[in-house]
């Protein structure tokens, strides 16, 4: 019996051992403050709206719903087959705060206003001040019906 009891013991604490770990380290990909939530959206690119993302190299931003906390970036970065970059718009390397909202400069950069961060659009890949690129999403592509669709 006491036996059973050790290893029960033992089960239990290693279990919140390893919780405890994963829920408070740093992630890899952003800083451990960065906000997590979901990502579902489907863009048909046959609309105005959208039209942008029919070209390599044209950006839009996303504020719908399920976008993010505030919002997101999608670029088309090759034609054929059409593949895209979808980064989130908050800072990857700053917590959440005013003016950490990322922005397109230039047509062809991503820009944090609050430390002057840069990334290049299309590769994600940092020029200034960041050692982390932006956090990107999952998306899949039907090009017969032109339905991008978003998500995490």
């Amino acid at each position: 019996m006491k036996k059973t009891f050790s290893i029960i013991s033992i089960f239990i604490l290693l279990a919140f051992s390893f919780l405890n770990i994963n829920s408070c380290s740093n992630r890899d990909d952003t800083v451990s403050c960065f906000p997590i939530s979901t990502i579902n959206v489907n863009l048909n690119l046959n609309l105005a709206a959208y039209n942008n993302l029919n070209f390599v190299g044209l950006p839009i931003y996303i504020d719908e719903q399920q976008s993010g906390t505030r919002g997101l970036i999608v670029v088309r970065t090759v034609d054929n087959p059409a593949t895209f970059k979808v980064y989130d718009r908050n800072a990857p390397h700053l917590c959440p705060d005013t003016n950490t909202t990322l922005e397109i400069k230039n047509g062809n950069s991503i820009f944090c206003p609050k430390d002057n961060a840069t990334w290049i659009l299309i590769t994600g890949q940092p020029t200034a001040v960041s050692t982390l690129p932006p956090k990107t999403y999952f998306w899949n592509y039907d090009p017969s019906t032109k339905n991008l669709s978003l998500y995490n």
